[in-house]
């Protein structure tokens, strides 16, 4: 039986034509055609590019050199990825790689200056080194975005980035802030990538109350109840959480770069081109130039809908919080959290302290003597 002749053009022609189509499952298309996403975005890029399936042809992967020129068809390549991106020399360098095509950071610099495509806010000092966790989904940074105008009201961005990757889990485009809302867009998160071992906020709402001195709301505790480990910034610190911030700035960049929608559709929308980009096609320079998508696998831990109810070790004394989230000692009724209303908490004594702990978080520390009440929830250390 004679072996099986498939024409290298035909097969990426017709892989274009079928990720066109509406509805398409594109991880499901590069699978069936053997091929990773990275492999399946460049075809398609080449293409949407160029207008033209001719584009999609194999390219060269011998370095194009230009010892004192640059050739009219790689300045124009270098111009178009400029404008469709809005990136520097650095990046725009590591897509041209990518298509075979080795030209210096300082030749790329050239043509955008002669281009007059570079701006004064487009040169900055160079990122900080941060501390960052070994494994993904070991935290992700969540955080609210400075809102938008859109026709329906205001559109608030709402980020999850995973520490370790960089990998945007989630970039919703909200009409609300509150519980309901929010919640809603972590479970879609949840469902799609699983659920992490700890989250790191800032002080603000939902997922941090100011009124009571404790911290938890009903979002925070909804979390709590997934086995997610709560961490908190620290007040004025917004270093705390430098990689989201960093990810805000280059959101922002490509809203400008694109243009800003005017509807909450708009939004979701260009959100849905940029976190595709983001983590698939940018080069990330804390990578090594590569994407988060390539660092990137979802978490093992699934998420449950209906979590039981904690067990507490045997023989510990066990409370269950009243509607306004208080319980009774020695003929006293002690206040502990509003959002943990109605819900079983373990009372720990030691000398003159009670230690309230909700499941596996200290929640409160309670003076019997003098009644005074401690919030245990503390913020972390800079990251």
């Amino acid at each position: 039986m004679p072996w099986k002749c498939v024409d290298v053009m035909e097969e990426r022609i017709k892989f274009i034509f079928l990720a066109l189509q509406k509805g398409a499952n594109f991880s499901r298309l590069c699978y069936n055609f053997g091929i990773s996403r990275p492999t399946g975005y460049l075809w398609l890029n080449r293409y949407l590019e160029s207008g033209s399936f001719a584009a999609v042809g194999e390219l060269s992967r011998r370095p194009h050199h230009t010892a004192n020129k640059t050739s009219r068809d790689l300045e124009s390549r270098v111009i178009a990825l400029r404008r469709k991106h809005g990136w520097g020399a650095r990046k725009l360098r590591e897509l041209l790689l990518r298509d075979g095509l080795d030209m210096k950071e300082a030749t790329i610099n050239r043509i955008l200056k002669r281009n007059d495509l570079i701006k004064p806010e487009d040169s900055h000092r160079p990122a900080l080194k941060r501390f960052e966790r070994e494994r993904p989904n070991e935290l992700w940074q969540m955080d609210f975005k400075g809102d938008y105008k859109a026709d329906e009201g205001r559109c608030y961005p709402l980020s999850l980035l995973d520490d370790c990757s960089r990998f945007a889990v989630g970039l919703y485009a909200l009409s609300r802030q509150n519980t309901p809302v929010v919640y809603n867009s972590l479970v879609h998160a949840f469902e799609t990538y699983g659920v992490p071992e700890a989250m790191l906020m800032d002080h603000g709402v939902p997922w941090w109350s100011t009124t009571n001195g404790h911290g938890l709301t009903r979002l925070s505790v909804r979390l709590v109840k997934q086995g997610i480990k709560l961490r908190f910034s620290g007040v004025r610190h917004p270093q705390t959480q430098g990689k989201v911030e960093r990810f805000h700035r280059t959101l922002e960049h490509a809203v400008n770069h694109h243009g800003k929608p005017t509807s909450m559709s708009g939004w979701k929308q260009m959100f849905t081109y940029f976190i595709d980009e983001y983590n698939r096609i940018r080069p990330h320079e804390a990578l090594q130039m590569d994407v988060p998508a390539n660092r990137y696998k979802p978490s093992p831990k699934a998420y449950n809908p209906n979590p039981p109810e904690w067990e507490y070790p045997l023989g510990s004394t066990v409370k269950r919080l009243n509607p306004q989230g208080c319980f009774d000692y020695r003929h006293r009724r002690l206040f502990v959290c509003e959002a943990l209303g109605g819900e079983r908490v373990q009372i720990q004594k030691t000398d003159n302290k009670l230690l309230v702990k909700f499941r596996n978080v200290y929640i409160r520390e309670i003076n019997t003597k003098n009644g005074r009440s401690v919030s245990l929830l503390t913020p972390v250390l800079k990251t």
